[in-house]
């Protein structure tokens, strides 16, 4: 049985609470074995919506393989975030001291820098107070404008919402991708968004439950400037070409193939719409140069072919 104790702060919002809560007690009644508990410094403890939450004083005893979430609150700045007695800290560094895992959403980051988990570590939070998280944890990297960030045990997400697919992250390390989807589909949202933003276009070939098929977009996600033949992505995910085609197809619909091009073309968008010329987005995403960007920009979003001579 693995705990997922929630340490809760006064003013917490709801969502950072409840879609981690949600998706692990979707998996616990997968079969997945999941405990939740809930600890605050205080037993009533008032979120920013307005709807109080009953919290354990006491910490349940925790284990290596138990895992520690601090949804985030509400508060304009950091300087608003709500009192971290000195135990609270001492157990969120102990417990990822001892081989646990910490995790935040949102404004929770603070918590976790408070306790000095951010140091020398990447991490993330909303894009409205990344800023300020950088100025107040200088030894920490604060990775921008992404989902959630993994770092030794301590991971952050982005505001809100993001805290599901933090957790669905968690739950597909620990118990395959298929079961993420499963997990994802019972509970009608994206599955298995990466944290990296430049892969969200591709959401909708996510909600399949193939497990081969995830791992094999996992790998063309994280490779996808790179030439991957079909052989290679086939030996990796320990089927044949042939099988891996087949079952790729009627996950998603496309080719491996096609599915890369997908993820180039909408990271080139991405480019293009922050002032990159066609000709260096294309190279930026491993296109040898913009004539192949072109054609399927052309063929994917309805736009018009950009003449070769026109730098735009």
């Amino acid at each position: 049985m693995t705990r997922v104790v929630f340490l809760l702060l006064p003013r917490l919002h709801l969502l950072d609470l409840a879609g981690p809560a949600q998706v692990f007690s979707t998996a616990a009644d997968f079969g997945c074995g999941y405990e939740l508990s809930y600890v605050g410094e205080q037993e009533d403890v008032p979120t920013a919506q307005g709807l109080p939450i009953r919290a354990e004083a006491a910490w349940p005893e925790l284990d290596p393989g138990d895992l520690v979430v601090v949804p985030g609150w509400r508060g304009p700045t950091f300087r608003d975030s709500p009192r971290l007695s000195r135990e609270s800290a001492s157990r969120l560094a102990a417990h990822h001291a001892a081989g646990g895992t910490v995790a935040s959403v949102c404004a929770g980051a603070d918590a976790l820098g408070r306790a000095g988990l951010l140091d020398g570590r990447r991490c993330t939070t909303h894009h409205g107070l990344q800023d300020e998280l950088a100025r107040r944890y200088p030894k920490a990297t604060v990775v921008r404008n992404v989902l959630f960030v993994v770092d030794d045990r301590v991971v952050t997400s982005a505001g809100i919402a993001s805290g599901i697919d933090l957790a669905l992250h968690l739950i597909a390390v620990r118990h395959g991708p298929g079961t993420a989807a499963r997990v994802a589909r019972e509970m009608v949202v994206y599955t298995r968004r990466n944290g990296d933003e430049r892969q969200a276009g591709a959401l909708r070939h996510r909600s399949h439950l193939s497990d081969v098929v995830h791992r094999v977009q996992d790998l063309i996600d994280s490779r996808f400037t790179e030439p991957l033949p079909l052989d290679g992505l086939a030996t990796a995910s320990g089927v044949s070409p042939r099988t891996l085609t087949r079952v790729f197809g009627e996950a998603t619909g496309m080719t491996p193939l096609r599915y890369q091009q997908t993820l180039r073309v909408e990271r080139a968008e991405h480019l293009i719409g922050r002032g990159a010329t066609v000709e260096s987005a294309a190279r930026a995403v491993g296109f040898q140069d913009a004539r192949m960007l072109r054609r399927l920009r052309s063929r994917t979003s309805g736009i018009r072919p950009v003449p070769a001579e026109d730098p735009a």
